[in-house]
């Protein structure tokens, strides 16, 4: 098989993949040394284990009686799947997982289930009673729409009704199941994107009445490459389907990417594409492809109803701390006072060194992995553990396995708050209260805007933090983008089935048109190249009378030396109701100085009829300061108002000069490949060795000028190296910005144990 390169390789956007357990040189531009290996388990340490059958439950029930008869069966299950849970001992895994008519053995997830609170939060509930222009219910029904993941648990009692077939691009048959225990590391993100578009059993998606086609484009461990996610975008539109959701994406943000371009083309042949805007976030230009498709529905992450846990320390109430809970620990469910200590790092020194018995402990993110700092804590007694950012922001955080301790993440700057007001007191304690919220974004979102194009993304928002949904044998519920977008594609079922005639884009436009805007903590607006239009409303979206596209718009790039000039960007106003309707356009007047504005006079539409309508922005980009500057514009008629979101930009935007790098060893000696995204080009470029204990320059050993955007492919010869691990810095610098990329690199053969190359 040929070997794959970094260009070629996509991920899913799962929780275990993009909510990375490290801290790595680009969360926070500091450099870590290799983490230890993880802490043994106990092999006395009891888990709850989930056991399917290879055929009778009972009988496999009866040999794990007789051979592990200290594990103590807690219950049967025959409807969902065929098996039992069972608790046993670490140390009678293996035993357990040998026993005969065992298929495989599971961890029991923590969770809590949300999804009844995202689908009627979004009004899907209400378009239950909702009649179509032939008396029948708004279900999905008819409207047939592809996911393009893992693969999907077809057998899954609540996705089997709904189920219709599909492509397996991975293994190359029709058989789109998720990959198995037996084929690798089983998946199940798909299952759950498809539970969120179409459930119907005991959940309920947004479009029940839907026909679901699963395409595997992603197989063990999620990874796919951009040949399949392409293959799989042109099985589906064979298919004929009509919508497909592709909750996928990588890290460069291009608007011409593969996948980005096949997605336009997708839809350029009347399928609805809706994809997800990426787990990158908080920082802006962190949108990845196919999220930078500019014809495609690229969706952000936002909450639902959540009540969300915030911190006060005893002494200082006045001051509250925002907590996020990780996925595969316990829930915060903390109702007293505790007492509350610093673990520095949250290593077994840091805890041998600390007494955290019966407290709980404050840590800094970085240096071993979230799940070995919960491990230690756990360990040393810790009734929970807050791990808080070691650089500015929040983040969302999921251990790699599940530690029956709460573990929550916390901003850098609410965690050093909390650890100042710690050292006023020798023997702080720590409150939990409760608030109750909804409609903010998540920290994971990705930002916009896109390089290069400079184009408003996402193009809206969804529910994407704790929703529940179908997974193989069972339920679950995680945190993403992947979540929000699927969200989407069943509300675009919805309106494809009330408007069957609608071209995708008509599609797109009821969704942003209608979305609800909304707003930080502090009250303000989240700019658009955070929340698009805003959170989709799909009862408002079901009742658009008036579509006006693109939703968002850009008015590009100005230079500070350049003459006052004008830019012109086109809309097209579509009267979809049923009677004649007069239109006015109203710029932003709150605008400062140097920007003029020339919008055409009112106008009239008859029902059914579009006009292509021109907004010049006049702009003398000397008065003003280099950055990003954005704005809404109003176009209204007696009875609404649709608000289009625009951007523009004097100087060039501080967007990372280089993004997606990769090095790997060819089949020649001494030989390696390398790939870097370059979203505008580079006046320099290079990548610089250092010792990995020493910081010590060692080389460079690439070194250009002058380069086009897109992405580099190279090749090196490195020679004369000492085989083993080096430090990598790689910068590109372009219009007075530079920016790097810090990576650990092997070079040259590294001998094993037995001398072996």
């Amino acid at each position: 098989m040929r070997k794959l390169t970094w260009r070629m390789m996509v991920c899913v956007m799962m929780m275990m993949f993009l909510f990375s357990p490290y801290a790595s040189a680009e969360d926070g531009g500091a450099v870590y040394p290799e983490r230890p290996p993880l802490p043994e388990v106990d092999p006395e340490q009891s888990q709850v284990i989930i056991v399917e059958a290879e055929n009778s439950p009972d009988a496999a029930l009866k040999l794990v009686e007789e051979q592990i008869p200290e594990a103590d069966v807690r219950r049967m299950f025959t409807t969902l799947y065929n098996g039992f849970s069972v608790e046993v001992k670490q140390k009678n895994l293996k035993q357990l997982e040998a026993i005969p008519g065992i298929k495989r053995i599971d961890p029991v997830a923590m969770y809590e289930p949300s999804m009844d609170e995202s689908i009627p939060f979004i009004g899907a509930n209400n378009i239950r009673s909702v009649l179509d222009r032939d008396g029948d219910l708004l279900t999905g029904e008819g409207v047939k729409i592809g996911v393009i993941d893992t693969g999907i648990d077809y057998r899954h009692p609540d996705l089997k009704a709904n189920y219709r077939g599909g492509y397996d691009v991975i293994d190359e048959d029709e058989d789109p199941m998720e990959t198995q225990k037996e084929q690798g590391v089983p998946t199940l993100h798909g299952t759950h994107v498809a539970g969120i578009i179409g459930a119907n059993g005991r959940l309920t998606g947004v479009a029940p009445g839907s026909e679901i086609y699963g395409y595997r484009a992603l197989g063990p461990t999620g990874m796919g490459t951009t040949e399949q996610v392409i293959a799989a975008i042109e099985k589906a539109v064979e298919d004929g389907v009509d919508i497909i959701n592709l909750s996928l994406g990588n890290t460069v943000n291009g608007p011409d990417w593969p996948t980005s371009v096949a997605l336009d083309k997708a839809v350029e042949k009347g399928v609805i594409a809706v994809t997800s805007n990426g787990n990158s976030g908080p920082n802006l230009w962190t949108v990845g492809s196919p999220g930078t498709s500019s014809k495609a529905i690229s969706v952000g992450a936002s909450t639902p109803p959540l009540r969300v846990p915030y911190l006060i320390l005893e002494q200082e109430e006045e001051e509250e701390w925002a907590i996020h809970p990780m996925q595969q620990a316990l829930p915060w469910n903390q109702k007293r006072d505790e007492p509350i200590v610093y673990a520095g790092l949250g290593r077994d020194e840091d805890f041998q060194s600390t007494d955290v018995s019966g407290k709980i402990a404050l840590v800094e993110r970085g240096y071993v992995t979230f799940t070995v700092k919960a491990k230690a804590a756990k360990k040393a007694g810790a009734k929970a553990l807050i791990v808080y950012n070691n650089h500015d922001g929040e983040f969302a955080g999921q251990l790699e396995e599940m530690v029956d301790i709460p573990v929550v993440s916390m901003s850098k700057e609410d965690g050093e708050a909390l650890l100042n007001n710690m050292t006023k007191t020798s023997k702080p304690y720590i409150r939990t209260v409760y608030h109750e919220e909804e409609d903010y974004m998540a920290p994971f979102s990705s930002r916009g805007p896109v390089t290069y194009s400079w184009g408003v993304k996402p193009d809206l928002v969804a529910p994407g933090v704790a929703i529940d949904s179908t997974v193989p044998k069972g339920y679950l519920d995680m945190n993403g983008t992947s979540m929000a977008a699927p969200h989407i594609a069943g509300a675009a079922a919805l309106i494809k089935q009330q408007h069957p005639e609608w071209t995708p884009e008509q599609v797109k436009a009821a969704l942003m048109n209608t979305a609800k805007p909304i707003f930080d903590k502090e009250g303000e607006t989240y700019p658009p190249h955070v929340q698009g239009t805003g959170r989709v409303d799909l009862v408002a979206a079901l009742d658009a009378d008036t579509l006006v596209y693109p939703g968002a718009v850009s008015f590009g790039k100005w230079l500070r030396n350049d003459r006052r000039m004008e830019k012109v960007v086109k809309v097209t106003v579509d009267n979809q109701s049923d009677e004649r309707k007069r239109y006015t356009v109203e710029p932003p007047f709150d605008v400062p100085d140097g920007v003029q504005w020339k919008v055409p006079f009112s106008f009239y539409l008859n029902p059914g009829e579009m006009r292509e309508v021109p907004i010049i922005m006049d702009v003398l980009p000397s008065v003003f300061e280099a950055g990003m500057y954005d704005g809404v514009i109003n176009i209204k008629s007696k009875d609404e108002t649709v608000h289009v979101p625009y951007l523009f930009f004097v100087e060039e935007p501080d967007y990372p000069r280089v993004m997606a790098f990769m090095l790997e060893q060819t089949a020649e000696k001494d030989v390696y490949q390398y790939e870097a995204y370059l979203p505008g080009g580079a006046e320099e470029f290079g990548i610089v060795l250092y010792d990995p204990d020493t910081f010590q320059f060692l080389k460079y050993i690439e070194a250009k000028q002058d380069l086009e955007r897109g992405m580099l492919e190279e090749k090196l010869e490195i020679a004369g190296m000492e085989p083993g691990l080096y430090k990598a810095l790689i910068f590109a610098k372009q219009d007075g910005q530079e920016d790097t990329i810090e990576r650990d690199i092997f070079l040259g053969q590294v001998k094993s144990a037995n001398g072996e190359e």
